[in-house]
């Protein structure tokens, strides 16, 4: 549905993108994740046509969008965006929401039951009357969605549209884009830095980083086998650890870390200096040494925990900094604190190596 090649752009002797390639395919959720600044809101504009690239170009569904300001036209009236912060006029939410339709010069029984029906989607019907000025940061989301969703784009374009909200709002908003993804059956690109949210609705992901596209593929791909450093740690793999390969046998490589052996899964071969990853999950904890099939396994005394809602974070000193995550139902049965003496294990298949 979207194609990308060799797109560029610059502001004066600032390059934003580097020549991006990427396919998007019809119906696909495709997640454009990376940190602030790495250029996701640019290219969702030159996606949208709302910029021009410095080079390069975008077709849609097969169309060169750098054709005639006609046909740019006809395509942007085939997508739709909801920033970060939308903008919304000074009238009803009715209004708002319809004010696409009435662009389109749509009949306006048919624009009555397509916003009827989009404001009932969103849950926004008892508001239909109020002044879209007046409504909250979460409200106001979800207007820019019903606005979105109610011409029936081709596409749907998505930048950070839960950045601003509180963890409530952003719960309710994720479930209206996973419903309005579901029923319009269209092509949605959404850039977020928020990377659980793009596990949660994306169905491939790219990772965007200094203006350029370093890994594409399903979310498990990416978040487990991230293909560098700074997108191991983007992706929230704490635990990364140098070391050299001491050996391999039969893809089962040896890593020492400072004294420490950790076993993991690999091609590469003695002397090769790597980083052994491993996510925080994959750390299991306990108070001797479990009978399990994990390879690795390091006594160690508990440096720091922290709670995140209903996991904790707990921080590992076993002659290097190792870092689990765990259940609060766990550190109570295992009765966790600062200080005391646990045994971290994960499997060799749980550990990711790369090259240094």
């Amino acid at each position: 549905m979207i194609t990308v090649r060799g797109l560029c752009k610059r502001y004066g002797d600032k390059e934003i993108l580097k020549s991006i390639d990427l396919d998007v395919a019809r119906r696909e959720v495709f997640g454009l994740i990376g940190p602030s600044g790495a250029g996701k809101t640019t290219f969702l504009r030159l996606v949208d046509l709302l910029e021009r690239p410095t080079s390069g170009a975008v077709y849609f569904d097969g169309l060169d969008t750098n054709a005639s300001e006609k046909v740019r036209l006809d395509i942007r009236r085939r997508m739709a965006i909801v920033f970060q912060k939308p903008t919304v006029f000074d009238a009803s939410v009715y209004d708002n929401v319809a004010y696409g339709l009435r662009v389109r010069k749509e009949k306006e029984a048919d624009l009555h039951r397509k916003v009827t029906s989009a404001l009932h989607t969103v849950d926004l019907s008892d508001l239909a009357s109020r002044n879209a000025r007046t409504l909250s940061g979460g409200e106001v989301q979800r207007v820019a969605l019903a606005r979105s969703m109610v011409i029936e784009p081709d596409v749907l374009l998505l930048d950070e549209p839960t950045a601003n909200l509180d963890p409530v709002a952003t719960a309710r908003v994720e479930k209206l884009i996973s419903r309005v993804i579901q029923e319009l059956n269209t092509t949605v690109i959404m850039a977020t830095h928020d990377m659980l949210q793009g596990q949660r609705l994306a169905d491939r992901i790219g990772v965007l980083m200094g203006g350029e596209i370093l890994q594409t593929g399903n979310p498990e791909e990416v978040f487990s086998l991230p293909r560098n450093r700074e997108i191991a740690e983007l992706v929230g793999v704490e635990n990364i650890l140098e070391g050299r390969i001491a050996s391999n046998e039969e893809g089962i490589v040896t890593v020492d870390i400072g004294g420490n052996v950790v076993e993991g899964v690999s091609a590469l071969g003695p002397g090769q200096a790597v980083y052994a990853c491993i996510r925080p999950e994959e750390v299991t904890l306990a108070l001797s040494p479990p009978a399990t099939s994990a390879r690795n396994c390091f006594p160690g005394e508990i440096s720091r925990m922290v709670s995140f809602g209903p996991l904790v974070r707990v921080e590992v000193d076993c002659g290097f900094p190792l870092v689990a995550l765990v259940t609060k139902r766990s550190v109570e049965e295992l009765d966790l604190r600062g200080g005391g003496q646990i045994h971290a294990s994960f499997k060799a298949t749980g550990v990711h190596i790369l090259t240094r």
